[in-house]
């Protein structure tokens, strides 16, 4: 039974976009966010019923979500060459 096999200009541009995405800070960026939200639960730092609020309902969700896409970003990063090499055998480059 015949498999259809496809990479498209298109894939090798969108798996390099991807590429590009992650190596130009977005893991960085996400760990900065984490970084200042840490901040803004310090009751030292910043206190009162919007602070509490922040600190003991907005925050804890945020932060988890935050550290999730950090890890799955990280997975990501780390199929990529798998990936880039599967577009390019399926194209015929390799």
């Amino acid at each position: 039974m015949a498999t259809r096999v496809l990479a498209t200009p298109e894939a090798q541009s969108a798996i390099t976009q991807i590429e590009n995405i992650l190596n130009n800070g977005l893991t960085q960026t996400i760990t900065d966010l984490d970084t200042q939200g840490k901040t803004l639960s310090e009751p030292n730092v910043w206190d009162g019923n919007k602070a509490d609020d922040f600190r003991n309902n907005v925050w804890p969700s945020v932060q988890h979500a935050l550290q999730s896409a950090t890890q799955q970003l990280q997975e990501l990063q780390g199929k990529l060459q798998g990936i880039h090499h599967d577009i390019m055998a399926a194209g015929g480059n390799t």
